[in-house]
């Protein structure tokens, strides 16, 4: 592989300006579109020797043909145009979206003559007002019947409409009191598009309006001996008080804001986006990002706030980010000229932001595990996998067994090694192993000790494990048991060796193989900084595309080794830590738990004095110098 590309600019050709840039492969087709503030500083880093590209960057530039770039008077105009050229061309190496779902929304028509309130997925409505997105759709029913209580307005169809207008007769909905337009004859066009426009400012965050105002008719009334009008105002606040008590108050009451809480790992990101009006969550919405190119946290910020905002759309205040974007000034005057006014790009750092950004990442973090493992549940899906791994890694036949290896350690202590199975694309956690490793020099020699203790168990001689069996059968006495003998399943060879790391780690495996004569397996490793799958004896890695099932099943066993080890070695330092703990008079398993509770680990518990360790109950000075002058002797 050549180490300059063919198509890079020549020294000085490329501008200084901002600007936007595109990379076209042969066809014309557009691969990747970016903006920067110096067309030149930025295009540089893409003809960087190959060699120390990104593994996924150096495939983009590769399969590339050509490289053009605009250049703009303003960082603004090159945010508009990237968000252009995006939302036109579609390129395959910039990150896409998914939502969940297709999420229902409260939308009113004010663009009708009498606008109407409805529940849609439709987002084209002309003139249309959105409110959400709600998780379910009984939930946006729910809040339409208790608003029009309080803010009576047209909910029955166009068609119901026209014809109780053309007759003098009211709409079916009206009849029975479910529809407040003029098609219920109670109301004039006029009068309906005010309580329209109250309607609308109540649910764009005007609450506390609304119920100062309807309090202070209903006093007035009930002053003036109306009890009639009071009521009416009473059971209005009531149907507000109903609506707001569906979404408690999350930041202070005058409060408009959107949150994106993200979670992310170098395949995708999730995002919860709250939508914040009147200090209230009015609406979530979950988004998944699948990334080609390697894109850091202030670009993904960016991206998001782009695709969020670039129609324009229910813009507030106030946007919380849990990182600022590096151009959050530009950022900021393109939505302010979306909104046509001040727009704030924010980092929730302390108070009632800080804490709903902590909901809002944990949901994402939530949602990205689901998105990760969902997958397994679908046979088609796990087949997929299972056939992309056997030509991706040019294995004989589909690994339907698939032992997966990991190292763990504590400053290179405490060394201890996981093994996992999953066959035909699922978790066999009765066949999970661990290992414990009294000496080695580092986690490459691990790896060779504990594949050849695995390994050697395939060529030991059939030791059939004993199972009981009940018998019904006529020649057998009631409830008489034979004994039955079964081949234990860890001594079947597995399709496919996977490690966690990369060159080193695979070599190392390799080696195992080959001095256990087993090079019939075949073997692989995720390196996790970039998800790049090594084969044994190859100088690149294997790059699998990012929706590829294959790749997800590769990383949940990969995890799944990853957590099965950190818990064997956390059980392993518990253990270790009670077991000193014991040797020191007059300290019993109680007061051991009470402990390592209260200390939460055995470092802390190590590092506390003897005052500190006095503090936990049942525990008096003696005893609290005993129990720290035997922990600082070992």
């Amino acid at each position: 592989m050549a180490d300059v590309l063919p198509y890079k600019p020549k020294q000085g050709e490329i501008p200084t300006a901002p600007g936007v840039y595109r990379f076209l492969d042969a066809s014309g087709r557009v691969l990747y579109v970016g903006k920067a503030k110096n067309l030149r500083q930025r295009l540089s880093n893409y003809f960087a020797p190959l060699r120390t590209l990104h593994e996924r960057t150096r495939r983009m530039v590769t399969t590339a043909a050509s490289v053009e770039w605009t250049v703009v008077p303003t960082d603004v105009d090159s945010l508009q145009l990237e968000y252009m050229w995006i939302k036109e061309f579609d390129p395959p190496f910039n990150v896409r979206y998914k939502d969940d779902k297709s999420y229902p929304f409260m939308a009113v028509t004010l663009g009708d003559e009498a606008p109407r309130v409805l529940v849609t997925r439709n987002h084209k409505i002309p003139r249309a007002r959105y409110f959400g997105p709600y998780p379910k759709v009984w939930a946006v029913h729910e809040t339409i019947d208790l608003m029009i209580r309080a803010f009576p307005i047209r909910t029955c169809s166009d068609s119901s409409y026209k014809r109780a207008m053309a007759t003098g007769r009211p709409c079916f909905p009206g009849q029975i009191g479910k529809c407040g337009g003029p098609c219920s004859m109670k109301v004039t066009i006029e009068e309906h598009r005010a309580i329209v426009d109250d309607f609308v400012a109540f649910m764009a965050g005007g609450d506390e309006r609304f119920t100062k105002e309807l309090t202070k008719r209903m006093h007035a009334a009930s002053a003036a001996m109306d009890y009639e009008a009071a009521a009416r105002y009473r059971d209005q606040l009531a149907s507000i008080e109903a609506v707001l008590g569906k979404s408690s108050l999350v930041l202070a009451a005058d409060e408009d804001a959107d949150l994106f809480g993200i979670a992310e790992d170098e395949l995708a990101a999730t995002v919860q986006h709250f939508t914040i009006r009147g200090g209230r969550v009015r609406g979530v919405r979950a988004t998944t990002i699948e990334k080609e190119l390697d894109i850091s946290g202030s670009d993904l910020v960016d991206q998001v706030l782009q695709r969020a905002y670039g129609d324009g759309v229910d813009i507030p205040r106030r946007v919380l980010v849990p990182s600022l974007p590096d151009d959050a000034v530009e950022l900021e005057l393109w939505l302010r000229e979306r909104r046509g006014r001040k727009v704030e790009i924010a980092v929730a750092q302390r108070g009632q932001r800080a804490e709903l950004m902590r909901t809002a990442t944990l949901n994402a973090q939530q949602a990205l595990i689901r998105h990760k493992t969902k997958r397994t549940s679908d046979y088609v899906a796990r087949t997929q996998a299972l056939t992309d791994l056997q030509e991706a890694l040019g294995l004989d036949a589909a690994p339907l067994r698939i032992e997966c290896f990991d190292i763990s350690h504590l400053g290179g202590t405490n060394v201890v090694a996981s093994m996992v199975v999953f066959e035909d694309g699922l978790p066999r956690k009765d066949q999970y192993r661990s290992f414990n490793i009294a000496e080695t020099t580092d986690d490459t020699d691990s790896m060779h000790q504990v594949l050849m203790r695995r390994l050697a168990y395939l060529d030991r001689p059939e030791e059939p494990e004993p199972v009981e069996l009940a018998i019904t059968d006529d020649a057998l006495a009631d409830g008489e048991v034979i004994t039955t003998r079964k081949r234990p399943r860890f001594s079947y060879p597995p399709q496919l060796l996977l490690v966690d790391g990369g060159k080193p780690q695979v070599e190392a495996a390799a080696r195992a193989l080959r001095d256990a004569g087993h090079t019939e397996i075949g073997l692989c490793g995720i390196a996790k900084r970039l998800e790049e799958v090594w084969l044994p004896g190859e100088d690149f890695p294997v790059i699998l595309p990012r929706t590829s099932e294959a790749l997800y099943l590769l990383q949940r066993l990969r995890d799944e080794a990853h957590r099965f080890a950190i818990t064997h070695q956390r059980k392993r330092r518990r253990r270790d830590i009670s077991t000193v703990l014991e040797e020191v008079p007059g300290l019993g398993a109680s007061r051991i738990k009470a402990l390592l509770k209260h200390f939460g680990s055995v470092s802390a518990l190590k590092n506390a004095t003897a005052e500190q360790i006095q503090e936990i109950p049942g525990i008096g000075p003696t005893l609290a110098d005993s129990i720290h002058s035997h922990l600082a002797s070992r």
